[in-house]
C-alpha cells in the first residue's frame, strides 16, 4: 500500500464519520441544520461591526466585556453575550470562519442544546479560572498576574476550542483532537497569555465531562442484542417438550392427558 493511499484511509477514518454526518443533516434539512450556527455567526458579525462604531464601543463592552476584576454576578450576567464578542486585535473573518465550521459540525454531531451547553460551559470555564488564577498570584503554580484581572476574556474562541476536542472525542477522530490539544499547549508555550490560558481551562473541562461520560457508559449495563431469542425451556422444567419427531411426543402426551384414568368420568 502506498503512502498515499495510506494517508486517504486514515482521513477517511478519522473524519468520514463527521463528514457523512454533515452531509446527511445537510441534505435532509438544509440551513435549518445549522439554524444556531448561522444566528451565532451573524450575532458576532453584528457585535463586532457595533463595537468598532464610537457609539457602540460603549454598550458592548457594558454588556459583554467580562473581566476578573468585576463582580461574579456581573460576569455571569455578561457572559451569554461575552461568547459573542471577537477580539479587538484579531481580524474577525478569523473568528466568523471558526464559528460557522466548528459550531455547524458540533450542532448535527451533537445537537443543538448540547453545543449551547457545552460552549457556555467552556466560556464559564475561563472566566472562573480567571479569577482563580489572579487570586493565585503569578508565583502560584497556573497563577496570573494582576494585571490579567483587566483583561477582557476570549470570547468565543474558548467555546470553538472546547467544542472541536468534544466532537473529536465523541466521532472518536482521536488524532485530531490531540492535535487540537497539543496547539492549545504550544501556544502558551509561545506566547503566555490570558487567552491561551482560558484556551486550556476549557479543553480541561471538556475532557473532564468526557472522562465521567465514558466512566458511565463502562458502568451501565449492556443492552440486550436485537433479534436474540429467549432459551429454550430445559428438560427438566415440568413441561412436556417436543421430541425428535417434530411434536409427536408433544401431541402424545396431550392425548394421554386427555384420557381418562380409572374411577375418572368423562
Amino acid at each position: 500500500m502506498s503512502r498515499r493511499a495510506a494517508l486517504r484511509r486514515a482521513a477517511v477514518r478519522e473524519w468520514g464519520p463527521p463528514a457523512a454526518a454533515v452531509r446527511t443533516a445537510l441534505a435532509e434539512r438544509g440551513a435549518r441544520a445549522l439554524a444556531l450556527t448561522l444566528t451565532a455567526t451573524a450575532l458576532t458579525a453584528l457585535v463586532q461591526l457595533v463595537q468598532n462604531q464610537s457609539w457602540g464601543y460603549g454598550p458592548v463592552r457594558a454588556l459583554g466585556a467580562v473581566r476578573a476584576e468585576d463582580p461574579l454576578w456581573s460576569a455571569l450576567l455578561r457572559t451569554p453575550l461575552s461568547l459573542f464578542v471577537p477580539a479587538l486585535d484579531l481580524p474577525v473573518w478569523g473568528a466568523l470562519a471558526q464559528i460557522l465550521l466548528v459550531f455547524g459540525v458540533a450542532e448535527i454531531c451533537l445537537g443543538r442544546w448540547r453545543t449551547l451547553a457545552v460552549a457556555y460551559a467552556a466560556t464559564l470555564a475561563g472566566t472562573l479560572y480567571a479569577r482563580i488564577g489572579v487570586a493565585l498570584g503569578p508565583e502560584a503554580f497556573l497563577g496570573l498576574p494582576a494585571s490579567d484581572a483587566r483583561v477582557v476574556d476570549t470570547g468565543p474562541s474558548a467555546a470553538v476550542v472546547a467544542l472541536a476536542v468534544y466532537v473529536c472525542h465523541q466521532r472518536r477522530a482521536r488524532f485530531t483532537g490531540a492535535l487540537v490539544v497539543v496547539a492549545m499547549v504550544v501556544e502558551v508555550l509561545v506566547k503566555d497569555n490570558l487567552a491561551g490560558r482560558e484556551h486550556l481551562a476549557a479543553i480541561a473541562v471538556v475532557l473532564a465531562v468526557c472522562g465521567v461520560r465514558e466512566w458511565l457508559g463502562r458502568r451501565a449495563p449492556a443492552p440486550p442484542r436485537a433479534g436474540r431469542r429467549p432459551p429454550r425451556p430445559g428438560p427438566d422444567d415440568g413441561r412436556p417438550h417436543p421430541g425428535p419427531d417434530g411434536g409427536g411426543q408433544l401431541r402424545a402426551s396431550a392425548r394421554a392427558a386427555a384420557v381418562p384414568g380409572p374411577g375418572r368420568r368423562r
